[in-house]
């Protein structure tokens, strides 16, 4: 099936994201979505949710999680945002599961969560896993919906691992320059991410991390995410949907184009053809 009939019968890619306050989870969406606008809200009737009503709600400590966000430059994603489980209180907990539980049981595959994005930020107060986090992914039955962590905030961890390089006598510019590299080698070895898949405490880990620096920046780089979510995809329709929905990664597009119609394509000019007509489709410019 091609993209554009896959479009037409499921319409969106839903994504449920998860994670405590100040995750960076709304501009990780504005990145995916390629804007600075905040996304526009719906309740569970279509019906568009005034910011103002919203905020107050949210004041009072209400949130329904069933509220759809969208943003205007690529509306074929569909947000919902676990606001408020972060407090790791049962109540909240229950309310998260039985949203993934209800959305799982839809009959059309439009409606379900295709993905979740649980995010949790590595600046420097909030490194250590919470109490929601770890029963998230020791309890937590998300059947067959794929779960990436994102750990937000990264370059928190350059800062910290310059300061240990200087302290070592490194010079400044040498430090600044391998900073980054020290802290990805250094996390991706390290206790935060052993404890995450270590099977003794969790019981339901994610498919896989992805680590995300500097997304406050405008040149911010959401092509790691992106690449992570469509290959952890097992149902071919719902990654060719993916992948023809987001519109930051031509060279995505590109490759599993090529991996589409390789097997049945002979000729280097039809091949081509098919390929840049699908890329087109993907991320328009």
């Amino acid at each position: 099936m091609d993209s554009s009939k896959i479009k037409k019968k499921i319409n969106r890619f839903r994504i449920l994201i998860i994670g405590r306050a100040n995750a960076g989870k709304t501009t990780i969406l504005q990145r995916v979505c390629n804007t600075k606008e905040n996304p526009e809200i719906f309740n569970s009737a279509g019906e568009k949710i005034d910011a103002a009503v919203l905020t107050a709600s949210r004041e009072r400590g209400e949130h329904d999680i069933e509220n759809e966000l969208a943003f205007q430059t690529n509306p074929g994603f569909i947000f919902h945002d676990s606001c408020g489980f972060e407090a790791g209180g049962e109540s909240e907990y229950d309310k998260m599961n039985k949203f993934i539980a209800d959305r799982s049981k839809k009959v059309d595959i439009k409606d379900r969560i295709h993905a979740i994005w649980y995010c949790i930020p590595m600046d420097q107060a909030s490194r250590c896993f919470t109490e929601a986090e770890t029963k998230f992914f020791s309890r937590c039955d998300t059947g067959s919906i794929p779960v990436i962590v994102l750990f937000t905030k990264f370059d928190a961890l350059y800062a910290t691992e310059f300061t240990r390089l200087t302290e070592n006598g490194m010079l400044r510019k040498d430090a600044k320059r391998l900073a980054p590299k020290h802290a990805e080698d250094s996390f991706a070895n390290g206790t935060q991410v052993k404890s995450l898949y270590d099977p003794k405490t969790i019981r339901r880990p994610p498919k896989c991390h992805v680590c995300l620096p500097d997304m406050n920046k405008d040149d911010a780089d959401c092509g790691p995410l992106i690449e992570r979510t469509a290959g952890i995809l097992d149902d071919r329709v719902l990654q060719q949907l993916f992948v023809s929905t987001q519109q930051t990664n031509l060279e995505l597009c590109m490759k599993y184009a090529v991996e589409q119609y390789l097997p049945i394509i002979c000729l280097p000019r039809a091949l081509l053809t098919i390929v840049q007509d699908t890329c087109r489709a993907c991320c328009p410019r």
